[in-house]
């Protein structure tokens, strides 16, 4: 029987991720305690969105949700509380800021968060929430038209692995002599055990309880898969071991490794790590 096995919400993209028991589903993805999958971001000056793949050091950013703040902390850091209630319409501050190709309208946080920040990662950079009349959707190339939200994410609202996927790597990276990976390397959302390696890719939707994900596009890998994520340094690279047999025509060739998913059903359900997942293949 198919399990979900972990949980994970990226409160600020590209820091580290919060593992958890439960979550709600909404169609821009999970949410805790009302706070959404990457709805904060780091930007630079002119605005523009700031990950691993430049910063590796953003993995030490350690974020913990208390009943009314985001804590944040990184190593050699006071920690700082980022508050979850939204600004004072008469007082907020804005910004317009990209995220790929996107320009989407954030709040912009105090300079006591923006100073913290640019401490923790060596650049300077201001945190940004999400604004609450915000839109942002997926490509519609790869949803079948659909206009799916999601917030600060690459471009779709949860990324789902098979665990079964990292365990085939991991047995290839030890055959060539190197160490192998946790989960968190790929950055998953959703991780599903008892599925075969790379299943996922051919699933047309999972179904948990009332809740349905529809797989929409194979996830091209970056650099962050490198990035050691418990000390923001390059690590054991899988790359080259996945150019070998991950590589997709459907992507230009592009090396890819899990499955950018949207909401097709249930939104607003309770996911729970443990529940059965059934899965539904696409042929």
């Amino acid at each position: 029987m198919a399990i979900l096995s972990e949980l994970v919400l990226y409160p600020i993209k590209s820091c580290a991720g919060i593992s958890v028991r439960e979550a709600t589903l909404t169609r821009s993805g999970l949410s805790v305690d009302a706070v959404y999958d990457r709805e904060w971001m780091l930007i630079d000056d002119n605005g523009q969105f700031l990950t691993q793949r430049e910063h590796p050091r953003m993995a030490l950013i350690t974020p913990r949700l208390l009943s009314d703040t985001l804590e944040v902390r990184a190593p050699g850091m006071l920690r700082l509380e980022i508050p979850l209630g939204l600004p004072d319409p008469d007082h907020e501050i804005t910004r317009d800021v990209m995220v790929w190709e996107d320009s989407v309208l954030a709040y912009d946080c105090d300079d006591t968060t923006a100073t913290w920040f640019s401490k923790a990662i060596g650049v300077p950079c201001r945190l940004v929430r999400f604004h609450a009349t915000a839109t942002r959707v997926s490509s519609t190339k790869w949803t079948g038209g659909l206009a799916e939200p999601t917030l600060f994410s690459d471009g779709y609202p949860l990324l789902v692995v098979g665990q079964a996927s990292l365990d085939d790597l991991n047995q290839k990276m030890q055959a060539a002599g190197r160490a192998a990976l946790p989960m968190n390397r790929f950055r998953p959302n959703i991780v599903i055990d008892g599925i075969d390696a790379f299943e996922e890719d051919y699933a047309d939707h999972f179904a948990l309880g009332a809740a349905r994900l529809k797989p929409v596009k194979p996830c091209s890998r970056c650099p962050i898969p490198a990035v050691d994520q418990a000390t923001g340094e390059p690590g054991p690279d899988p790359l080259d071991i996945l150019r070998t047999y991950r590589s997709k025509a459907v992507m230009d060739d592009k090396i890819c490794f899990g499955m950018n998913a949207i909401v097709t059903d249930g939104d607003g359900e309770r996911l729970q790590v443990g529940q059965p997942v059934t899965m539904t293949l696409a042929f």
